[in-house]
């Protein structure tokens, strides 16, 4: 395998990861705790992930309970979720904080989709700026003597399977979000 294609490999890998991320962070009609993964708490001055500051539950579909570690932190928490774009407001016990998941109306829905889909079309065409750099690279490396014209022609196949896999892996993921968000 080249070094190009080898590379081409990792940065499809994290284009992946980055979109599976990006979409957690959508929200569905049912609790998920990877809802909170961006949510920062200013904790004694220092930004703090808030999922390192509390544990977080799951007690029914459409609850979330975040329970800091450090009670005093409570109020800290309960800011840094209000201002947070998740749009829910959180209920504070004094022991825990609620956030109760609002069910989706049929054009929220939609709407979702449609984020999600555009996420997939840019990891997409992110994907596809890769197919380009490698072919780019491999037909400089047979240009210059370095691969044959076999190997270039096996090369660019190679690279074209991995890139269609990736598309494929992309749908997936995409229509997979898509069945969560329509969930009712």
């Amino acid at each position: 395998m080249s070094h190009s294609h080898k590379t081409m490999e990792e940065r499809i890998v994290k284009t992946i990861e980055v979109l599976r991320e990006d979409l957690n962070t959508v929200r569905a009609g049912r609790a998920n705790p990877a809802l909170l993964d961006k949510i920062v708490v200013d904790y004694y001055g220092s930004p703090t992930p808030l999922r390192n500051l509390s544990s977080i539950s799951v007690p029914d579909p459409r609850t979330l309970m975040i329970t800091p570690f450090d009670p005093k932190s409570l109020g800290d928490v309960e800011k840094a979720i209000n201002v947070s774009d998740i749009g829910i407001t959180p209920s504070n016990d004094g022991k825990c904080i609620r956030l109760v998941i609002p069910q989706l109306t049929e054009e929220r829905r939609k709407e979702l989709t449609k984020g999600a889909k555009k996420m997939g079309e840019d990891a997409k065409i992110a994907i596809r700026n890769l197919r380009r750099d490698a072919n780019e690279a491999l037909k400089k490396q047979e240009k210059d003597g370095e691969i044959s014209e076999d190997d270039l022609k096996k090369d660019l196949d190679k690279v074209q399977k991995t890139i269609d896999k990736a598309v494929k892996d992309i749908d997936d993921i995409i229509a997979v979000k898509e069945k969560e968000i329509m969930e009712v």
